[in-house]
């Protein structure tokens, strides 16, 4: 799983990135709010760890505008303002955990994995579209009863697609969420990848669900 850490303390957000990473998870750090709003609102992940005293754009403003755009991924205050007055208003702008610093590392660890398990319980376990449907528990996929061959890599693109369906992701996007990876303009890895997704789930079957948006990227819907 992939975690955005915003925290503009180098040593804090470093210590943060190791001890996440060593757990298990994928940690990216953000060290100013802007940054970390853009990340949060760019990329797919399924926690952001905040804190709320930031140059550039503050805590408090980078959740609510999170949550004005309806972006629902778990949030976690991670933050020195520890008075009753500031957890209040961390939970009202849609914070689902508040923690003050100092903090035991351990406790940190058990408030993210608890705020997961009650991510992956929200999140359906089969997504659909038109006749494709998306097994995400069980790593499957099916156009009406014909299961599909795909790799391990096009199972994921697939995934992405499916978990924003209607929506243009960029090259940059599915290159960082799949691969991991930054995106370089003059690699066509995402195009030779959604190619071979399309050739799997729409050469042989209608509709069609996989589009090219001319300059802009992919996206899976029927039309």
């Amino acid at each position: 799983m992939r975690l955005l850490i915003v925290e503009d303390e180098i040593k804090t957000s470093e210590f943060l990135r190791k001890g996440l990473t060593e757990s298990g998870f994928i940690a990216d750090v953000a060290e100013n709010g802007e940054d970390g709003l853009f990340h949060a609102l760019s990329l797919d992940y399924d926690l952001v760890i905040l804190d709320a005293m930031l140059p550039r754009r503050d805590g408090w403003s980078v959740l609510a505008e999170m949550r004005r755009q309806q972006k629902s991924t778990p949030v976690l205050f991670l933050t020195a303002r520890g008075l009753v007055a500031d957890r209040v208003k961390g939970l009202e702008l849609g914070a689902d955990d508040y923690l003050v610093k100092p903090y035991a590392f351990t406790e940190l660890l058990a408030r993210v994995r608890a705020l997961l398990r009650r991510r992956v319980e929200r999140q359906p376990d089969i997504l659909q579209v038109a006749d494709l449907r998306v097994d995400l528990l069980g790593h499957k996929a099916y156009r009406g009863d014909i299961r599909l061959d795909l790799a391990p890599k096009e199972f994921a693109l697939l995934s992405l697609l499916a978990r924003h369906q209607g929506e243009v992701l960029c090259r940059r996007v599915i290159a960082e969420q799949v691969w991991d990876m930054n995106f370089d303009c003059d690699s066509n890895v995402v195009d030779v990848a959604v190619r071979r997704l399309r050739r799997k789930i729409d050469d042989s079957f209608t509709p069609e669900l996989v589009h090219t948006v001319r300059g802009m990227g992919y996206v899976l819907e029927a039309r």
